[in-house]
């Protein structure tokens, strides 16, 4: 008689067959890794941008041949009114959510905070190279966003709880390494927003618990992912490319790539007694950068 447990078998420790998903920015870069990891096992995947073409190539290039589905929907994070329409049009079709993943991001362009600079250069770079307008843009996709969306949804989510025994229903919010590093990588607005992304995940998963409601929020932070947020593009697949050289501070000595990603995301979605956390996924940047 063997004493393996079934239970224990990778596809079961790892499975979302199945199961509907929720993914924001899910037409390229680190959104489309995750949408292509849930649904090439078995997931249905509604995946959410502002540019219909986009979503439509997604679904042209990469759903044919695979267990689970990839169903664009139209719509904006960044306001009330943009998640209240996801919402109606997901209620409209399922009965229950079962992942929710927080990935649309944007960022303002850089400032220049390389090497010593005289006051009058620092004001330049720092002041007058930004905008009001620049700074909550990004807070209100980066931060405002998640918060909508996580609590919009919580109905949806903890129904899915409540129909199937064993599983809880997650919410992953996408923050970044920036978020936790003490640099600026040039990118004052994008980093705070993603310190703000990170204290949100806690405050969520603290509040949603405290409420009694059964969801499960974290977050993954990448760190040097290609997408055209790093890179400025994307080819005719909706990828971005990163060469092995881009591995500055990094003692991976490699970008991220797919299948780190899709571990993650599998890892965060499944384990049902991850909660609150913020998981580092960036081939050992914290490492060198400090906190």
């Amino acid at each position: 008689m063997s004493n393996n447990n079934a239970e224990l078998e990778l596809s079961k420790v790892f499975n979302v067959k199945d199961k509907v998903a929720l993914v924001t920015g899910g037409g390229s870069g680190i959104g489309l890794m995750i949408t292509q990891t849930l649904a090439v096992n078995g997931a249905k995947v509604y995946i959410v941008g502002r540019t219909k073409e986009k979503l439509n190539r997604v679904v042209e290039v990469y759903s044919k041949g695979i267990p689970g589905q990839i169903i664009p929907i139209v719509g904006d994070v960044s306001s009330k009114e943009g998640v209240q329409n996801i919402l109606k049009e997901v209620e409209s079709r399922e009965k229950y959510l079962d992942i929710l993943v927080n990935n649309a991001g944007i960022a303002a362009p850089k400032a220049d905070t390389s090497g010593e600079k005289a006051p009058e250069e620092a004001v330049d770079q720092f002041f007058n190279s930004t905008t009001v307008d620049q700074w909550t843009e990004v807070y209100a996709t980066n931060v405002v966003g998640p918060f909508m969306m996580a609590t919009a949804f919580l109905p949806l989510l903890a129904k899915s709880t409540e129909a199937q025994h064993g599983w809880s229903a997650t919410v992953v919010n996408i923050t970044s390494i920036s978020g936790t590093i003490r640099i600026s990588q040039g990118h004052f607005s994008y980093n705070a927003s993603k310190g703000a992304a990170v204290h949100l995940n806690k405050l969520l998963a603290a509040e949603i618990a405290k409420a009694g409601i059964k969801v499960r929020v974290n977050a993954i932070a990448p760190g040097v992912f290609p997408s055209e947020m790093t890179t400025q593009e994307s080819d005719d697949k909706q990828k971005s490319q990163m060469p092995k050289e881009k591995k500055e501070m990094l003692p991976s000595q490699r970008p991220g790539k797919d299948t780190d990603m899709a571990a993650a995301i599998l890892f965060t979605v499944c384990c049902q007694y991850l909660n609150g956390q913020n998981i580092n996924v960036d081939g050992g940047y914290l490492i060198q950068a400090g906190t």
